[in-house]
């Protein structure tokens, strides 16, 4: 999960004269939001696959033996993380109720929930707390609940106020305050909630499910869409609205979208490893999500990958593939919308386990039921989500 930090004035805005003559008429608007360094975030391999099929388990994903035994392990202090295995925690500043919080951006859910003065204490500790009693609207009777296939999650109680992402404004956005946080979210304390990005169609909201930021706002950009420009090592930005040429080189390259899950849902063409382009087979259904921190990916295609990893192995008490940390790790390459993108090797080598021995940033989606393209991938690309059709779509393209 994927799915970026900064104070409030490192926001970058996208001004109107952005935006065509014609658009301007329509006051219509468009912006950008950079990530922020906010914090550290240990990168531990098992417990970040865990978290995967925790979040997928309401669409059926079933963690494999091997991965929940080897999160467990690592969370008892069976296996120590190596310290080494730590990085820069990037998340967006979101003005809520007039509270700047530091959310994360996932496109693979659809709830803007936060932590909130609703919180227990001992939950909320370390985060700042949006406070719904000083301009919130209370929702009588509706109610929200994130639950995971371990039984953690968050919960709480619904409220309209104002949410503000860079210079677009949502009036009246269902903001979900939470009431109750599992240890899952109150451990990181860099992240003050979550703005999903996904289709409304799987928000939780009960008895009337709510609209996205995006989809409260997307009438008022320019153009109905919003990019994300995520960044190996340092900070990316999300723009709605807009296309901004100066972040991809060449064309975009699109691919239609199912929604019919409620996910960014695409179709993966064939695949190839190391230095020929040429792709062949197929990886099928797929999802786009900034959420999701790895690549997960067929089990045929995983082993195709390590087969050309000297000293690589799938390690049962990893729950993943793992390689020698001085292994020269080749490029993966994947066909989507008829134009063949590339994951640089380096990008696989996602964590050390020890002085020696590193955790792959490519993994299986075993237990998934589809393939998960993380951060891993997106890091890689310059990615458009597209509503300005009939029918959304997803846009790649090589950065600049």
């Amino acid at each position: 999960m994927p799915s970026l930090w900064a104070s409030a004035a490192s926001v970058a805005f996208a001004t109107l004269s952005l935006a065509a003559p014609a658009e301007l008429a329509a006051r219509k608007e468009t912006m950008q939001i950079k990530q922020v360094a906010h914090g550290t975030v240990a990168k531990i391999g098992p417990i970040d696959m865990l978290k995967t099929y925790e979040k997928y388990a309401k669409v059926g994903a079933k963690a494999p033996t091997a991965v929940k035994a080897a999160a467990a392990a690592v969370q008892s202090g069976t296996v120590v993380a190596d310290p080494q295995a730590y990085d820069i925690s990037y998340l967006s500043p979101v003005s809520v109720g007039g509270q700047t919080l530091m959310l994360d951006f996932d496109t693979g859910s659809a709830d803007l929930w936060v932590f909130s003065t609703l919180t227990p204490s001992t939950q909320a500790s370390g985060h700042t707390i949006y406070n719904p009693s000083t301009s919130g609207t209370l929702k009588n009777g509706y109610t929200w609940d994130i639950s995971y296939g371990d039984g953690s999650g968050a919960s709480g109680t619904v409220y309209g106020d104002k949410v503000v992402v860079g210079g677009v404004t949502a009036t009246s956005q269902a903001v979900e305050a939470a009431t109750s946080v599992s240890a899952q979210f109150t451990s990181d304390t860099n992240n003050d909630g979550l703005l999903g990005l996904a289709f409304s169609r799987i928000n939780t909201v009960e008895p009337t499910q709510q609209t996205t930021f995006f989809d409260t706002v997307k009438s008022s950009l320019a153009k109905k869409l919003f990019t994300v420009d995520l960044k190996k090592g340092a900070a990316g930005s999300y723009d709605f609205g807009f296309l901004d040429s100066t972040k991809y080189t060449g064309s975009i390259y699109y691919t239609p979208v199912n929604t019919a899950n409620g996910f960014w849902q695409f179709t993966a063409g064939g695949y190839s490893v190391g230095s020929t382009t040429t792709t062949s087979g197929s990886i099928g259904t797929a999802i786009a999500d900034t959420g999701t921190t790895l690549l997960y990916l067929p089990s045929t295609t995983v082993s195709a990958y390590y087969s050309k990893v000297s000293g690589a192995s799938y390690s049962s008490s990893q729950g993943g593939y793992i390689f020698p940390c001085s292994a020269a790790l080749p490029a993966f390459h994947v066909s989507i919308g008829g134009h063949t993108f590339t994951v640089p090797g380096s990008y696989v080598n996602y964590a050390p386990i020890s002085r020696t021995t590193c955790f792959g940033g490519i993994q299986r989606n075993t237990g998934i039921g589809f393939s998960i393209f993380g951060d891993i991938f997106l890091k890689s690309v310059y990615a458009v989500f597209d509503q300005t059709q009939t029918s959304p779509r997803l846009g790649f393209a090589a950065q600049s």
